[in-house]
């Protein structure tokens, strides 16, 4: 576990409101998640003033598209200088991103199931398999591909930390502190439960940047997750 392993979400709606919420937020937080809706609203523009502050960015667009293109594009986010990029973990994907990486620093992140799915949406994709199957599956095709970690459910992390190894970087989404709302997330843990099971880093939104005080509530996750890690 790192020293600062709570990634902040800023899906919000504007840069605005992003440049508001790290203020309010501080110095706790090193990595940024800039996700879709943010990046739709203020791109890559933004995505630079974080890195200007000093943060790390943690790009979360999930990639997926033909070869030649993923390529090109991961060369444009990795000239950015951001830390973390999502990308599917399609073999082919997977394989042109590194390609498109070159010599960058640009850690490259396998998205394995979304942490709102549940056996039913696979069932509605095709997937005759569990949850569980189909990110071991898509886990170890990360692991022969060399990207440097995975995106999981903190239901997943640990057995993706047995299949992965220790220097794989996992990062794990839906993490929500005992009794705070889940809202669309279905395969849920506690930061501290996600951190114990294997991952660096977890991914927080809602409970800390729609609370009146982030701050305070991201104090209050950070020593929950030192009482029980």
């Amino acid at each position: 576990m790192t020293d600062k392993p709570v990634i902040v979400a800023l899906d919000v709606e504007s840069a605005e409101e992003a440049r508001d919420l790290v203020r309010r937020i501080g110095p706790d937080v090193s990595i940024y998640k800039v996700g879709m809706e943010l990046y739709c609203a203020a791109g890559m523009d933004y995505v630079r003033e974080l890195l200007e502050q000093g943060k790390e960015v943690f790009l979360d667009l999930k990639f997926y598209d033909i070869a030649e293109t993923v390529k090109r594009a991961v060369a444009q986010v990795a000239r950015s200088g951001a830390r973390f990029l999502t990308i599917h973990a399609s073999g082919a994907v997977m394989r042109a991103a590194l390609e498109g990486r070159g010599s960058s620093p640009l850690q490259l992140l396998a998205v394995t199931v979304l942490t709102s799915f549940d056996r039913k949406d696979l069932d509605e994709l095709g997937y005759s398999c569990e949850v569980s199957e189909l990110v071991s599956l898509l886990g170890r095709r990360a692991v022969e591909c060399g990207v440097d970690g995975m995106v999981t459910s903190p239901l997943e992390v640990a057995s993706l930390r047995a299949l992965a190894g220790p220097e794989a970087i996992l990062v794990t989404p839906g993490v929500r502190s005992a009794g705070a709302v889940k809202g669309d997330q279905k395969r849920v843990a506690t930061p501290a439960e996600a951190l114990r099971a294997g991952a660096d880093y977890v991914v927080m939104g809602r409970q800390i940047t729609r609370a009146v005080d982030p701050a305070a509530e991201l104090a209050r996750v950070l020593e929950e997750i030192s009482a029980f890690a």
